[in-house]
């Protein structure tokens, strides 16, 4: 039965019976401190208008004299005036309070009486060296019960209300509280039924610890999605590049075993089965490497090493003066950037094996670094072909082929896919500017360290 209660009605409860504890803890703090305050009120009074009484009460010649405000009954109190050998001179005893009460002269003290008590407060007027008068003062005490009485019933009337209002605020902020745990929930089931893996929770961020949690799932949910995409990404890229060579491989393995009769048949047909077999052990390989950055599964090992050096000693290794194309460089001294090299030297060589494939024969490529403020810019240049304006924001998808005129020098078209992806991880952004049959520039710009 416990675990079928709601988050929300243990809340309440919690609220409630911590409130009617509170409520009888203040009880009872209230019905004591309230007994002391009306005991010291009491015994207040009662000794200040005894020692106001004092000054309205002389002896002459053996004769009591009263002054005109001198009163009897003044505040509550009772005031009765004895000789010094106690005998009542003047004033009304209080209903069943005990005539036989003992006189202690400046003493306000509790005496007994038939139907209650009595505070009792005497003080000895003196006359002469031998003679005086006792003034005394009773005040019937409160009734404690009946101060009990009342304040319980105002305790009745009011608590009930204070408990139920905290109650149903303590459910209403439970309910607002825990709305975004049920808005996760369902997400997340959403989410493990393969439903929606875009759905978000989609909480404003707030600094409270379910505002935080809301965004830590989403960001979860993102990454799940961004995973999921990836994969799906993968096998769709996989299964459509992979059609081709499948396709000329079983076309040719079915040619050879129906016409094949020379040797050189059979040479001619594995040849081609080879180089087949190449492009796929290739476009696998890219694929596996794309994905293992999709995933984050490759983490970049980031150092800040001497840029330019680095630059120069892959640019010399790529310039292997294929097809005739020279590499000319303009890379000062001493700029410094933080990358993995690993990764980096394949951004370079895969714009550089961009720029010769698409370059004109005899032609020439131009890299160049530059340092910003903030920034470090590298720039490869060519004279190629170019590429049409309507084509420049399509050439960082994968696959992507600009035209079919190309298609006999063309990779896989995963180069500039990779090289987006690479610079993208290590902060910068990379740019492409060209126009047809005069040639490309593509723009690297990474964060300088420190910036």
């Amino acid at each position: 039965m416990r675990g079928r209660i709601s988050i929300k009605l243990k809340m309440t409860l919690w609220v409630a019976a911590f409130m009617i504890l509170t409520a009888g803890l203040c009880l009872g703090l209230v019905l004591m401190i309230s007994g002391r305050v009306a005991r010291r009120e009491a015994v207040s009074v009662l000794t200040i208008t005894a020692r106001e009484q004092v000054s309205g009460v002389s002896l002459a010649d053996g004769q009591l004299i009263l002054d005109e405000d001198f009163s009897f009954y003044k505040n509550d109190v009772y005031f009765l005036l004895y000789n010094k050998n106690q005998a009542l001179l003047a004033g009304q005893t209080p209903p069943g309070f005990s005539v036989s009460t003992p006189f202690e002269n400046g003493v306000t003290r509790l005496a007994e009486g038939e139907d209650g008590n009595f505070y009792v407060f005497d003080l000895w007027i003196p006359s002469g060296w031998e003679d005086g008068t006792w003034l005394r003062g009773v005040m019937r005490a409160a009734d404690g019960g009946q101060t009990e009485h009342q304040i319980l019933a105002i305790f009745s009337l009011i608590m009930p209300v204070v408990i139920l209002t905290a109650a149903l605020g303590g459910y209403l902020i439970a309910r607002r509280a825990l709305r975004p745990i049920e808005q996760i929930t369902m997400a997340a089931e959403s989410i493990s039924g393969g439903k929606d893996l875009s759905r978000r929770i989609g909480l404003r961020r707030g600094k409270d610890e379910v505002g935080r949690l809301a965004a830590a799932f989403d960001q979860m949910f993102e990454r799940l999605e961004q995973s999921f995409e990836a994969e799906k990404q993968f096998a769709s890229d996989a299964s459509h590049e992979l059609r081709t060579p499948t396709a000329v491989i079983v076309a040719q393995c079915s040619y050879l075993e129906k016409y094949a009769q020379q040797p050189e048949d059979y040479k001619e047909g594995v040849a081609v089965i080879h180089r087949q077999a190449d492009k796929m052990t290739q476009l696998i390989n890219q694929l596996l490497d794309m994905t293992r950055l999709d995933f984050g599964t490759r983490k970049l090992n980031l150092e800040e090493i001497d840029f330019s050096a680095f630059l120069t000693a892959v640019c010399e290794e790529e310039d292997t003066g294929e097809r005739g194309i020279s590499i000319s460089m303009d890379i000062p001294g001493g700029i410094r950037a933080n990358v993995d090299e690993s990764l980096f030297s394949r951004v370079i060589h895969n714009l550089m094996e961009n720029a010769r494939k698409y370059g004109k024969e005899g032609g020439w490529i131009r890299v160049s670094l530059s340092c910003g403020e903030k920034t470090v810019i590298l720039k490869v240049e060519d004279n190629g072909i170019g590429i049409d304006e309507a084509h420049l924001n399509k050439i960082w998808q994968r696959f992507y082929q600009v035209s079919t005129s190309r298609e006999s020098g063309a990779g896989l078209g995963l180069g500039l896919s990779m090289v987006r992806q690479i610079v993208h991880l290590h902060g910068g952004e990379v740019s492409a500017e060209s126009r047809p049959g005069e040639g490309s520039m593509f723009t690297v710009i990474l964060p300088k360290p420190g910036a």
